[in-house]
């Protein structure tokens, strides 16, 4: 497939069906689709045969992708009812000999300055910023759940005979559970979508060393790629890789941020985020006061107004702060997560220039 790119992104994506796998069908899916404000990038993984699987991975992308486009609401909200109907795609062609198919979605919106991820199932997303390698995303599977409660280590899960088990997809029920969450891009940011084709055979470590070089996304892409195969390509591989340009500034929406307690069902985060949000709610009782005193008392108008203009600015301003080290902190906590597993992972990050 061919890079696409917006005025301040460069996109690399490729797929490749993996050497142990050759002759057949790709059940991976990538989309690269440049927007005015950004782009809205993805990757799906299918599952169910080999026509059950290209079929649910290629019908998610083609419907995320149209109804993201047709959309109306504010991009959070738009992206998660795009990935509810691209739920119901599926369910609703797993019928007869396609029952039980589903696939996985890693979507990532970009708007202005800001990246929106929703993630389902176990591909992933990286992000390489200041010479650091950061895990976005956990995987939903069963896997990565043992791993969290401390049962397996990483390695022992690279290698577990039920590493491929997802415990999250689409396709499973006409309800879809996501995770999705908000975070700031920087001018010289690289992400990385991909599939557990690469991210399941090529280390964290080999993903930093090729993700640094200073070169084009779309040879970024063929590298990573080549990695894969040449640690056996077992599986379908796919990575689509996103380089920002320069910083833009953020969207006027706060971004939405993840609990951290693993997906949640689509209409709970819609109404979330339709409900209204503390801040508008505190900015709204605030001006409900000021209006109530100028009218009360009148002679101590111009003081009440300026009071409440004041109290709104620190409202707002404190807002932004604490939503700020909220993400830095996610960030932060994504790094922790990240394990370069190799004794000479911190000597591969020494040589990031």
């Amino acid at each position: 497939m061919a890079s696409a790119s917006s005025p301040f992104l460069v996109t690399g994506l490729l797929t490749d069906v993996g050497r142990q796998r050759a002759g057949g069908a790709n059940q991976d899916a990538a989309l690269a689709l440049p927007l005015p404000q950004g782009g809205l990038y993805a990757v799906a993984d299918g599952m169910g045969g080999h026509a059950g699987g290209e079929l649910a991975s290629s019908l998610a992308l083609d419907t995320l992708a149209q109804t993201y486009m047709q959309g109306r609401s504010r991009p959070p909200a738009r992206l998660i009812e795009a990935v509810q109907a691209a739920n119901l795609a599926v369910v609703q062609r797993a019928v007869g000999e396609l029952v039980g198919m589903g696939t996985t979605l890693l979507a990532v919106a970009i708007d202005r300055g800001a990246a929106l991820i929703a993630h389902v199932g176990d591909s992933r997303a990286y992000l390489l910023r200041g010479g650091e390698l950061l895990r976005l995303t956990d995987d939903h599977s069963w896997v990565a759940e043992q791993v969290r409660m401390g049962m397996l280590t990483e390695a022992e899960a690279r290698h577990h005979q039920w590493r491929s088990v997802v415990s999250n997809a689409l396709g499973g029920e006409e309800r879809v559970r996501l995770e999705l969450f908000g975070l700031e891009l920087q001018g010289g940011d690289r992400l990385l979508l991909c599939s557990d084709g690469l991210s399941g055979v090529v280390s964290e470590a080999e993903l930093l060393s090729l993700l640094a070089q200073p070169q084009a996304p779309q040879d970024i892409a063929a590298q990573l790629i080549e990695a894969a195969n040449d640690a056996g390509g077992p599986d379908n591989i796919t990575a689509v890789v996103v380089d920002v340009l320069r910083s833009q500034r953020l969207p006027s929406y706060p971004l939405p941020e993840s609990p951290g307690d693993g997906p949640e069902y689509a209409e709970v985060l819609l109404s979330t985020r339709r409900g209204g949000s503390l801040l508008t709610y505190l900015l709204l009782t605030l001006a409900y006061f000021t209006l109530l005193g100028v009218m009360l008392i009148p002679e101590n108008s111009a003081l009440i107004a300026l009071i409440g203009f004041v109290l709104g600015v620190l409202i707002v301003t404190t807002s932004k702060v604490l939503s700020r080290r909220r993400r830095a902190r996610r960030l932060s906590g994504a790094g922790r997560r990240l394990s370069l597993a190799t004794d000479d992972a911190h000597a591969l990050k020494r040589q990031v220039p």
